[in-house]
């Protein structure tokens, strides 16, 4: 994390380290906890390069990633980001000391990935909160019941109508 280049060390944004980025790609958010100097722990697909990994839709289909230490300018490319401490207001964060002593102890480190359960944004706010939290994995299983309930619904009507036809009388 030693760089002493004001680029580098001053991303637009002003993040101090602890903080949690939101990184807007095109059809989703990614997640990334700041650790000062300009760099970013986050979690990438293990089978993609640097490169791919930055905007490839992939990632969030994977059922492993590697935690990777990397420069915030370089996760984020032509795409836009935010400082989001969202949960600051239901959630203590942790002492910055212990954020980032976590943080360092899983770079290079294997983990399992699941879009709803352990994402991005699980693994960030689990750094600073000591709690993974996903609002954007509980809109996604809100909606994925009410398209289920809508199904279901949408069954049980067709079914009702099919036997209201088939009636002799």
């Amino acid at each position: 994390m030693a760089s002493s280049q004001s680029d580098l060390s001053d991303p637009p944004g002003n993040p101090q380290p602890g903080d949690l980025i939101e990184i807007f790609r095109p059809a989703y958010q990614h997640w990334a906890l700041y650790l000062g100097d300009g760099y970013i722990i986050n979690l990438s697909p293990i089978d993609e390069g640097q490169a791919a990994a930055m905007s490839s839709v992939k990632s969030v289909f994977s059922r492993k990633a590697v935690v990777r230490m990397q420069l915030l300018k370089e996760v984020v490319g032509e795409d836009s980001y935010r400082v989001n401490n969202k949960y600051d207001d239901n959630h203590t964060p942790l002492p910055v000391s212990d954020i980032i002593q976590r943080a360092q102890h899983l770079i290079g480190q294997e983990v399992s990935y699941d879009l709803l359960g352990s994402n991005c944004e699980h693994f960030v706010t689990l750094l600073r909160y000591g709690e993974g939290v996903s609002e954007q994995a509980t809109r996604a299983i809100g909606a994925i019941s009410l398209v289920t309930a809508a199904a279901s619904a949408f069954s049980v009507l067709g079914l009702i109508n099919t036997r209201s036809r088939n009636r002799p009388f």
